[in-house]
């Protein structure tokens, strides 16, 4: 039987926020932040490392290490694929309807969500 809390630490660990090395990079290609930024999100979202490790290491707050996370993961989810246009724009509900099942389409065929 399915246990919603036994299970909550499996579904957690499997919602990692994660990104290969050349997403990194390509991220940080439209991001103007320091060395020790680079340094904590890539071990954080490439190299898989507890955010609690930047903590000790570089002697910095939890605000601090989750911030520089923060930041990167937000430029990454905000970046527009090669090939593609994000709109914003009021259409008639039943023209919304089609767009948005469009969008969830193109969405499955990337592996994301919208």
């Amino acid at each position: 039987m399915f246990n919603p809390v036994a299970e909550q630490g499996t579904w957690v660990q499997s919602m990692k926020k994660r990104l290969t090395e050349a997403q990194f990079q390509a991220v940080l290609s439209g991001l103007d932040v320091g060395p020790q930024t680079v340094e904590i999100a890539r071990g954080v979202l490439v190299q898989g490392k507890p955010q609690a490790e930047f903590v000790q290491s570089l002697g910095l707050t939890k605000g601090a290490v989750s911030q520089a996370v923060s930041r990167v993961w937000a430029a990454h989810e905000e970046a527009v694929p090669p090939g593609c246009e994000r709109l914003t724009v009021l259409l008639p509900k039943h023209q919304a309807f089609i767009v948005k099942k469009w969008a969830r389409e193109f969405a499955e065929k990337r592996g994301s969500k919208t």
